[in-house]
């Protein structure tokens, strides 16, 4: 299994691009503004999207890849969720107003579109991959994403704050080798980190300290301008942990 970072930043500007990871070549996990880097042949080889949740750096790119490349397709691009996001993408992105809705084109019973609710508790195998929904504490509807193969697994924390319940997870897991996490904003800046639940460098090194095991530690979300900011600041909070940040172009593989 191969994971190739499409987008990874906190924001735009400068080659930055919002959240979107590639596994394999058909798996498409959040589809923020990385999803447009791809090329058009790669956009057609994408059958499944997971989103964490449905703000729009993550979705953003949705509704493009549709448009681009539904005529060619032979099935419909599933996109799987947890059901607050998917009635959140009926009810205001895919409605005929801001966009048209996939669902029903060209025709209803053989759309481009389909949706796929992704509940707590359950899993999904595709080709060896299961992917199956972590718990996050976001100011939406939103989860991480735990995707184990037959040589290890990767969590994925999407955007959350400090959440035991995610912790609880991890610690379940007992091949993780891999864990994609956000950190968005200086300690200086914790009061806005803790309105928008995301975490600060001080919040993630207590949620590392919590837990059982000791994957590589990838950061993501960074908000542009301050990655460099964040990362003294979380080398210093959590120096046993050899954490990096995550980069645009990176592969991790399992």
């Amino acid at each position: 299994m191969k994971l190739t970072v499409l987008g990874c930043s906190g924001g735009i500007g400068s080659g930055r691009h919002t959240t979107s990871l590639l596994v394999d070549d058909d798996v498409l996990i959040d589809a923020g503004s990385g999803l447009t880097t791809l090329d058009f042949e790669q956009l057609l080889k994408i059958d499944h999207v997971f989103l964490t949740h449905a703000h729009l750096d993550h979705v953003l790119g949705l509704p493009l890849l549709l448009d681009s490349v539904g005529d060619l397709r032979g099935t419909p691009v599933t996109v799987h969720a947890l059901p607050a996001v998917l009635e959140v993408l009926s009810d205001h992105l895919f409605n005929w107003r801001l966009w048209p809705d996939f669902r029903e084109i060209p025709r209803a019973e053989a759309p481009w579109l389909r949706f796929s609710p992704l509940d707590f508790g359950a899993a999904l195998t595709l080709q060896g991959r299961t992917l199956r929904p972590l718990p996050a504490n976001h100011v939406v509807p939103a989860c991480g994403l735990h995707l184990a193969t037959a040589a290890g697994s990767l969590a994925f924390s999407g955007d959350t704050t400090h959440s035991d319940a995610f912790v609880a997870a991890l610690n379940a897991i007992p091949d993780l080798r891999h864990l994609i996490i956000e950190t968005s904003f200086e300690n200086a800046l914790a009061g806005i980190a803790r309105a928008s639940k995301h975490h600060w460098p001080d919040s993630l090194a207590a949620e590392l300290q919590a837990l059982q095991g000791r994957p590589d530690v990838w950061i993501t979300h960074l908000k542009p301008g301050n990655e460099a900011a964040i990362m003294n600041e979380l080398r210093a909070a959590a120096p046993d942990w050899g954490v990096e940040a995550l980069l645009q172009g990176q592969v991790i593989e399992l």
